[in-house]
C-alpha cells in the first residue's frame, strides 16, 4: 500500500475558512492528508486547524494576546511568517511534509509564498491567490521559490462553483505533484554541478556544459541575471550540488551598487561554505545594470554596449573595479574549498569586444591586479588568451574545471 502524503495547507481562516476547509476536504477525497495551519492574525480564539494561530505565535517567539491587540502590523507579519517557518520546516524534518499548498488575497499570499520559500526546492508549492495578476505582486510571492502560482482570477470569498472549480484543480494539481512518479531533484546518483550563464557568454557556457557532460557530470545552469544566481546559492547550501562553474558572478557588484543583477549579500558564498569546489570567471563583472530610474548624470558620459532597447551595460570605472574585486577576494578566501579563477585577456563576454566601445583590456586589468593582491596564497589565478566566448578559452576552462572537479571527488 502506498504511504499516504501530507499536505500542509496555509490560510488564513478568519478571512477564508469556509473556501480552506473545502480545500481541506478535496485533498482529503483525493486520498492524501492535509495539515492545516491557520497563520490568522485576528478573529475567534478557537481555530479548527491542526496547527493553531496560538502556536504558530508562539514557534514565532510571541504569543497570541499579542499577536491580536498589537497595531505594529509589519512586526506581528514577521512573527506569523517566522512561526509558520519554523513549524513547515520541523514537519519537513521530520518527513511529515510532502507538499505544501496555500490560498489567500495579497495578505496571505505574501505570507504564505514567504513560509514556502523556506523549505528546499523540489517540495510542491501551490499559491491559490486571487491577486497573482497584479503588477510586481507575481514576482514578489515567487522571488528565489520553485512556487506554482494559481491565479484564482475570482476573489477567494464564498463557495461559488466556479472558485469550488479552481480549488478543486489546485488540489489535482498538489496531488499530480506529490505522485509517486514524480523523481527527486537531488542527483544523488550523478555528480552534480552549478553552472552560471548569461546571454553574451552563452556560447563559452555551453561549451564547458558539453564537456562537463561527456565526462560524465551533470550540469544545472542558473541565469546570472539576480534571482536565478541567488536561488542557485540557497540550492548549494542544501547540498544540491558538488562544484560550481561562476562564468557570470556580476551580482556581487551589483549588490555592491543596488543595480539590477543584485544578487544578494550572499552571492558567491555558498559553494566556499559547503568546501565545495569553484572555478570563477567574469563575464560581465566589468559592467553594471542601473535601472534608469537610478542613473547618475555621468552614466550619459560612459561607455555603454545596449544588449536590446530594454537592457544597456554601463562600463564600470577603474574605482568601481577595484571595489568589486575587492568583494571578491573578501569571499573566495573564505572558502573551504578549493577555488581557481580564470579570466580572458581580450574581453569578458561578446558585449565586451574589439570595436566595440566599452572594450578595454587595459582597464579590467585594474580589477585582476587588485583581486590578485587580495587572495591567499592557495587560490589560483589564471590569465588565458582570448576573450570569453573564444572556444579555446572555453575549452581552456572546461578542461580545468573537470581537473578540479575530478581530483575533490579523489579526496
Amino acid at each position: 500500500m502506498p504511504v499516504p502524503k501530507n499536505i500542509l495547507i496555509i490560510a488564513t481562516l478568519d478571512t477564508k475558512g469556509a473556501e480552506t476547509l473545502y480545500l481541506r476536504s478535496v485533498l482529503e477525497g483525493l486520498g492524501l492528508t492535509p495539515i492545516l495551519m491557520d497563520i490568522s492574525m485576528r478573529g475567534a480564539e478557537n481555530s479548527p486547524a491542526d496547527v493553531t494561530p496560538a502556536q504558530v505565535a508562539a514557534a514565532g517567539g510571541s504569543n497570541i494576546e499579542e499577536i491580536r491587540t498589537s497595531r505594529e502590523r509589519s512586526r506581528i507579519t514577521d512573527i506569523t511568517i517566522a512561526g509558520a517557518s519554523k513549524i513547515a520546516g520541523e514537519l519537513y524534518a521530520r518527513n511529515r511534509l510532502d507538499g505544501v499548498i496555500a490560498i489567500g488575497g495579497s495578505t496571505g499570499s505574501l505570507m504564505a509564498t514567504d513560509v514556502m520559500r523556506t523549505l528546499p526546492f523540489g517540495v510542491p508549492k501551490v499559491m491559490v491567490s486571487s491577486t497573482a495578476a497584479l503588477p510586481g505582486l507575481s514576482t514578489r510571492y515567487i522571488d528565489t521559490g520553485d512556487i506554482v502560482l494559481f491565479h484564482s482570477v475570482v476573489e477567494i470569498s464564498g463557495l461559488s462553483d466556479i472558485l469550488k472549480n479552481v480549488i478543486d484543480r489546485a488540489a489535482c494539481a498538489m496531488h499530480g505533484m506529490v505522485s509517486d512518479t514524480i523523481t527527486s531533484p537531488r542527483a544523488a546518483d550523478k555528480r552534480a554541478i552549478a553552472l552560471t550563464m548569461l546571454g553574451p557568454c552563452e556560447q563559452c557556457a555551453t561549451v564547458v556544459h558539453r564537456e562537463l557532460e561527456n565526462a560524465g557530470y551533470q550540469v544545472i545552469g542558473f541565469s546570472a541575471a539576480g534571482i536565478c544566481d541567488r536561488a542557485m546559492e540557497k540550492m548549494i547550501g542544501q547540498g544540491f550540488f558538488q562544484g560550481v562553474v561562476d562564468l557570470a558572478p556580476g551580482g556581487v557588484g551589483e549588490h555592491l551598487f543596488g543595480f539590477m543583477r543584485d544578487a544578494g549579500p550572499e552571492r558567491m558564498e555558498s559553494a566556499g561554505k559547503m568546501g565545495i569546489p569553484q572555478i570563477i570567471s567574469t563575464c560581465a563583472v566589468n559592467f553594471m545594470t542601473p535601472a534608469k530610474s537610478k542613473y547618475k548624470p555621468e552614466y550619459h558620459e560612459r561607455r555603454k554596449y545596449d544588449l536590446d532597447k530594454l537592457r544597456t551595460w554601463i562600463r564600470l570605472a577603474p574605482d568601481e573595479l577595484k571595489l568589486v574585486a575587492r568583494a571578491f577576494a573578501e569571499k573566495l578566501n573564505k572558502s573551504k574549498g578549493p577555488v581557481r579563477i580564470i579570466i580572458p585577456l581580450k574581453g569578458w563576454s561578446s558585449a565586451d569586444e574589439p570595436g566595440i566601445p566599452t572594450f578595454d583590456p587595459v582597464e579590467d586589468m585594474v580589477f585582476v591586479d587588485e583581486l590578485r593582491g587580495l587572495l591567499k596564497p592557495e587560490i589560483e589565478l589564471s590569465l588565458v588568451e582570448g576573450n570569453m566566448e573564444d572556444p579555446e578559452f572555453a575549452q581552456a576552462l572546461a578542461k580545468a574545471a573537470i581537473e578540479l572537479f575530478d581530483a575533490a571527488a579523489r579526496k
